[in-house]
C-alpha cells in the first residue's frame, strides 16, 4: 500500500509539473486584490513578496493588496475535537464572508484553503466533500459580487510529520487542479512545486524542511508560494534556485520597499479583520478604519517615493 501511495504521489507531482502556470496579466482597471485563507495567509509573507515584486516590475501600479487571512480557518466548516486544547472550534469562512464583502469590493479574490480542511486526518470522502462544497460555495459568492476568484492549491503538509495527511492534501490539490478544466476556474498550483522542491533538497540534506511544524512555511516556503503567483500574473518564470533577496538584488531599495509593504499590509489586515468581525480569539485588535487608512497612506507615499528613486 505504501508503494502505491508513493507512486501515486510521484505521478501527481509529474502531472502538475507538466501543467505550465497559465499567465494572466492583471487588467489595467484592477484596483483591489483580496487574499482569503488561514494562518499561512494571515502571516502574509508570500503576499508581501508578491506585491513587492509586482510593484518593482510595475512601479506605476496603484493596486491595493489586502490580506484578510484568519488563523485556524476552514472553508469546509469542520473542526477536530479538542481543537486549540478545547478553547475554541476552528472558525468557518461561511460565518464572516458576507460581512467582508459588505465592506470590501475587490476585483480579484485569491483563495488559499485546504491545509486545515481535512483536519489533519487521513483522507475521508465525507470530509473531502465538505471541502469541495465549501470551495464551490466560495466561488459562487465571489462571482456574485462581480469579482474574479483565483484558487491556490494548499501548501504541502510535510510527509516527515505524517504521510497520511500529506496524501490527503495531494488529493485535495489534484481535485482543485482538475477544476481548471471541469469548472473553468483559475487555479495556481503552489502545492506540487513546493513538494518537488522539498524532495530535491532532502536528497542533498535529509533533515531539510520548509515548515518546522510541518504546516507553516518558513520564508523559503513563502517565496515558493509567491513565485507561482507571480508566474501566473505574467512576470515570467522564476529561477528555482533564486531567493527573494537575490531576485530583487538589482533594486538597491528593494528590501526597504518590502519592509514598508509588509507594514502597510499588516495594518490594514488587523483593521479589516476587526472591522468585519470574526470568531477567532487571540488576535490583535486593529486600529479604527480612519486611522489605519491614514497610516497606510503615509506608508504608501514612502513606497511610491522608493519606486520613483529605485
Amino acid at each position: 500500500m505504501k508503494t502505491i501511495f508513493t507512486l501515486f504521489s510521484i505521478s501527481l507531482i509529474c502531472f502538475s509539473a507538466a501543467l505550465a502556470q497559465r499567465q494572466n496579466e492583471l487588467p489595467d482597471n484592477v484596483k483591489q486584490i483580496l487574499f482569503l485563507g488561514n494562518s499561512i495567509t494571515y502571516s502574509g509573507e508570500y503576499i508581501a513578496f508578491v506585491e513587492t515584486f509586482y510593484r518593482l516590475q510595475h512601479p506605476e501600479s496603484s493596486i491595493e493588496w489586502l490580506n484578510l487571512g484568519l488563523p485556524s480557518e476552514t472553508v469546509s466548516g469542520l473542526s477536530e475535537e479538542g481543537h486549540a486544547g478545547g478553547a475554541f472550534p476552528r472558525p468557518d469562512l461561511h460565518e464572516r464572508l458576507d460581512r467582508i464583502f459588505a465592506q470590501i469590493k475587490p476585483d480579484f479574490v485569491f483563495v488559499n484553503y485546504g491545509m486545515n480542511d481535512g483536519i489533519y486526518l487521513p483522507y475521508d470522502s465525507a470530509r473531502f466533500a465538505k471541502y469541495a462544497a465549501g470551495m464551490r460555495w466560495l466561488d459562487s459568492k465571489i462571482k456574485a459580487i462581480n469579482a474574479k476568484p483565483v484558487f491556490l492549491t494548499p501548501p504541502i503538509y510535510d510527509p516527515a510529520k505524517g504521510i497520511p495527511y500529506s496524501i490527503t492534501l495531494d488529493l485535495y490539490t489534484s481535485w482543485l487542479i482538475d477544476q481548471e478544466k471541469e469548472s473553468n476556474w483559475k487555479v495556481i498550483d503552489i502545492h506540487f512545486p513546493m513538494k518537488a522542491y522539498l524532495e530535491a533538497q532532502r536528497k542533498i540534506e535529509p533533515a531539510y524542511f520548509l515548515a518546522k511544524d510541518g504546516v507553516h512555511p518558513n520564508s523559503t516556503g513563502h517565496w515558493l508560494m509567491a513565485r507561482s503567483i507571480l508566474e501566473f500574473l505574467g512576470l515570467g518564470e522564476m529561477d528555482s534556485e533564486g531567493t527573494f533577496e537575490e531576485r530583487i538584488s538589482n533594486y538597491p531599495k528593494g528590501m526597504e520597499l518590502f519592509i514598508l509593504i509588509s507594514q502597510k499590509q499588516k495594518i490594514l489586515r488587523d483593521t479589516y479583520l476587526t472591522a468585519t468581525g470574526h470568531l477567532r480569539p487571540g488576535l490583535p485588535e486593529g486600529l479604527p478604519l480612519t486611522e489605519a487608512k491614514e497610516k497606510a497612506e503615509s506608508l504608501e507615499n514612502q513606497i511610491r517615493d522608493l519606486l520613483v528613486n529605485n
